[in-house]
């Protein structure tokens, strides 16, 4: 099957290079289902809380996407604080990129939380918000339990997203230099455990660019979402919850066999 062939056809071809070009104006119009999302997560939000796996308690951070706050990831906070996790939000308004004391303030959020509870620090990240998890977690590593990524293109053309206007114009930082801010070359892997979720219709990030390429603490978990609505979408915040569950020491790639294959389609990268 061809490239072409095989996204016409909706199915992942994992020999089809990193994306140079942002997602079409069609996947891009098709964010407008991101409401429809949060509505299906309000519906199916007693079930959820019934059905995903609860976990050791340990704290939770997690940081917003570009150009959004600490209220975008309420639904999400909500839900992992119901499941017995102390959850916290960043503290530092709208994520406008890596503006001077960001970095700072960052690092003091995920140390203070450490400290105060004795233990490692589990990083969510939506979008912009996961490339800092992901240097956090390399900056900071002895701090870090796993890192989780929402859609963060980490990887490949900085253009290829449909936002990277709106990065430039609110940071003041060319989109080429995001390598020259916050730890380095945000497409080196944290060497703690990392999860991607995303999604192939994702209509902001090209999601080629947000998956990581392999390694045996590293995976990628596929959901049928939109980009906006992946901090609330029932099947990622379900696929948040099992790897929160897991014991610290003894984290394993996402099982998706049986009823769950039906939910989660094969990833990219992913034998299964």
């Amino acid at each position: 099957m061809t490239s072409a062939t095989a996204h016409a056809a909706g199915v992942s071809d994992d020999t089809t290079p990193i994306s140079k070009t942002p997602p079409s104006k069609k996947l891009l119009l098709m964010e407008l289902r991101a409401l429809p999302e949060l509505f299906g997560f309000a519906a199916s939000l007693p079930s959820m809380l019934a059905l995903a796996p609860r976990g050791d308690g340990q704290p939770v951070l997690v940081l917003p996407g570009l150009a959004t706050s600490d209220k975008s990831t309420i639904s999400l906070r909500t839900f992992l604080s119901a499941k017995g996790y102390p959850t916290y939000g960043w503290d530092m308004g709208r994520n406008y990129g890596p503006l001077p004391g960001i970095e700072d303030g960052l690092k003091s959020r995920l140390s203070g939380l450490a400290d105060k509870y004795g233990r490692k620090v589990s990083v969510i990240g939506w979008s912009l918000g996961g490339i800092y998890a992901r240097q956090l977690a390399k900056m900071m590593p002895d701090h870090v339990r796993q890192v989780i990524t929402l859609g963060s293109p980490f990887s490949g053309d900085p253009r290829a997203t449909n936002a990277w206007k709106v990065y430039q114009f609110t940071s003041g930082h060319k989109v080429d230099d995001r390598d020259s801010h916050m730890g380095g070359h945000i497409s080196d892997a944290p060497s703690v455990p990392t999860t991607a979720i995303y999604s192939e219709s994702d209509g902001i990030c090209a999601w080629r660019n947000c998956v990581e390429e392999g390694g045996e603490h590293l995976e990628n978990i596929r959901v049928r979402s939109s980009h906006c609505g992946l901090g609330h979408h029932p099947a990622a915040v379900y696929a948040i919850a099992d790897r929160l569950a897991l014991k610290e020491n003894e984290w394993k790639r996402f099982d998706r066999q049986g009823v769950k294959g039906l939910v989660y389609p094969k990833a990219f990268g992913m034998a299964q």
